[in-house]
């Protein structure tokens, strides 16, 4: 499950992934347990220079668990749900 957070595919999205905060941090705090606490990970988000590219990553690539730029799975639903 970690992996697809350390190695994106594509040129493309290795060159913003190798800014993104998170490769500096641990990788368990963007996937929480069920019900565990996100704070951490959304605060390491939200002063992240590549925040925008990583939600577009994880929503053209279908990213369904962990922490994406910033939202959790069930927030970057409704962010698709509000751009239809």
């Amino acid at each position: 499950m970690f992996e697809s957070l350390t190695r994106p595919e594509g040129a493309e999205s290795e060159a913003w992934h190798l800014r993104a905060l998170c490769t500096q941090t641990d990788p368990e705090a963007f996937f929480p347990d069920k019900g565990g606490s996100t704070r951490e990970a959304k605060r390491i988000c939200s002063s992240c220079e590549v925040r925008k590219e990583c939600l577009d990553y994880a929503l053209a690539h279908d990213q369904r668990f962990g922490i994406w730029g910033g939202l959790s799975p069930r927030e970057r639903r409704r962010h698709e749900r509000g751009a239809a």
